[in-house]
């Protein structure tokens, strides 16, 4: 708490579920990639796949971890669910490229819509926590 006011309770509870899944999706893409590959449609991956699998993965996770840490935080929580939600935007956009390959279509279609879905939720807390 800064100055005194609370933060946002509805806003802090969508930022901090938005932060929860992306821990669990990013500590996933790091430390069980093909798995995590698989469940979100991608099916088998080369090495070169896995790899940036493993940098989304971790810039996820630290990105989670941060916003959890920062959750009585009032300045430093908004802009991490800023970043977020500009992060998932990214990823939506870069999801929905893909969709145009046949062997990504499915993951592409999937992951741009829960980026976008996220993007959205993160873009609404923000707003809510903004002074």
């Amino acid at each position: 708490m800064l100055g005194g006011r609370r933060i946002d309770p509805l806003a802090r509870q969508a930022a901090l579920t938005l932060a929860a899944g992306r821990v669990g999706i990013g500590a996933s893409a790091l430390l069980a990639t093909r798995p995590a590959l698989r469940a979100l449609g991608f099916g088998d991956a080369g090495p070169r796949a896995r790899a940036l699998a493993k940098l989304a993965g971790s810039r996820d996770l630290a990105l989670g971890l941060l916003t959890v840490a920062s959750r009585d935080d009032r300045r430093a929580l908004p802009t991490l669910v800023l970043a977020g939600a500009v992060l998932d935007s990214a990823d939506a956009l870069a999801l929905a490229i893909s969709a145009a390959e046949p062997k990504t279509r499915a993951a592409g279609l999937l992951g741009s819509a829960s980026g976008a879905a996220a993007a959205l939720a993160g873009a609404w807390a923000w707003a809510r926590m903004r002074d």
